[in-house]
C-alpha cells in the first residue's frame, strides 16, 4: 500500500479544533487491519538493523503505535505520560507550547544509561512534545537511535527543533 492510500485512509475534519485548523484524524486509518498493518511494516523498516533496546511511546496516540513496533523490534515498549499518571517514581520534563508549558513524565528506572531508544508518535507537528521527551529519555542516559512519526507536519516546520536526531516520518502533509 502506498503512502497515497495510506492518506486516503486518514479523515480529514476542517476547523477541528477550532475554525482554520484542518485536523488529521487517524482512527480512520487504524482501523482499516490493511492499512494499520501497512503503517506498522513501514515504521519499522529503517529501524530493523539499529539494534533498539526500547521503544517509548508519547501519550496518548504513541502508544498505539509504539507496542506495534516494539514487538516488530523484538524491544520492550516505555510510555511516556502526562504528569500524575504512572504508579511508580517518575522523573519529569517541563517544556514550552505556544501559550504555557506541558509536561512529560517517565518512570525513573525504565531506561537503563547506554540504552538505545527509539521514540515514537503519531504526529509530528512544531516538535515541542518530541523534543522533550528526547531530553526527557536523554536525562537518563538514552542514546535516542530516531523519532518515528506516522504524520509530519511539514509547514510547521517540527523538524527543526529535531536537528540531533534522527527523523523519519511516513506520511508528509504541507499545508
Amino acid at each position: 500500500m502506498t503512502c497515497d492510500a495510506l492518506k486516503q485512509l486518514i479523515r480529514e475534519i476542517p476547523d477541528y479544533p477550532k475554525p482554520g485548523i484542518l485536523f488529521y484524524d487517524i482512527t480512520t486509518l487504524i482501523k482499516d487491519r490493511v492499512g494499520f498493518a501497512r503503517v506498522i511494516d513501514q515504521m519499522t523498516a529503517p529501524y530493523i538493523n539499529k539494534n533498539i533496546d526500547l521503544v517509548l511511546g508519547i501519550e496518548a496516540r504513541g502508544f498505539i503505535f509504539g507496542p506495534a513496533l516494539a514487538y516488530r523490534l523484538n524491544t520492550g515498549f516505555i510510555p511516556v505520560r502526562k504528569p500524575k499518571k504512572l504508579p511508580g517514581e517518575t522523573v519529569k520534563w517541563t517544556y514550552d507550547l505556544e501559550y504555557g508549558t506541558d509536561t512529560l513524565e517517565i518512570h525513573k528506572d525504565a531506561i537503563k544509561p547506554g540504552q538505545r531508544v527509539l521514540i515514537v508518535d503519531d504526529l509530528l507537528a512544531t516538535g515541542g512534545t518530541a523534543q522533550a521527551c528526547g531530553a526527557l529519555a536523554k536525562s537518563l542516559g538514552a542514546e535516542i537511535c530516531g523519532l518515528g512519526f506516522v504524520v509530519e507536519l511539514t509547514f510547521l516546520n517540527g523538524r527543526q527543533k529535531l536537528v540531533p536526531y534522527d527523523v523519519f516520518s511516513l506520511l508528509q502533509y504541507d499545508k
